[in-house]
């Protein structure tokens, strides 16, 4: 399926990029932006990001690295303790 008719950017492409990167750096923080950089694209208009984002949030490889799971919840009982 197109996802960007702008650039012509497929739901499979979206996929693509996230499993080379996921797998090129389990770690990496993955957003549209990388996404756009890995396929050699620009976004145009941003018409797109609605679909773009439920198109990489589809994606079982898109996952947050667990270091990262939570950490707002963790910076604010941080905060709590501090005071």
């Amino acid at each position: 399926m197109i996802v960007c008719h702008c650039t012509g950017i497929r739901s499979a492409d979206i996929r693509s990029a996230i499993d080379w990167m996921r797998s090129s750096d389990p770690d990496t923080i993955i957003t549209p932006g990388k996404i756009y950089r890995v396929l050699g694209k620009k976004a145009e208009c941003g018409g797109c990001l609605p679909l773009f984002i439920e198109t990489m949030s589809s994606c079982p490889s898109l996952g947050v690295p667990a270091e990262l799971t939570n950490m707002r919840s963790q910076k604010a009982a941080s905060k709590r303790r501090s005071k």
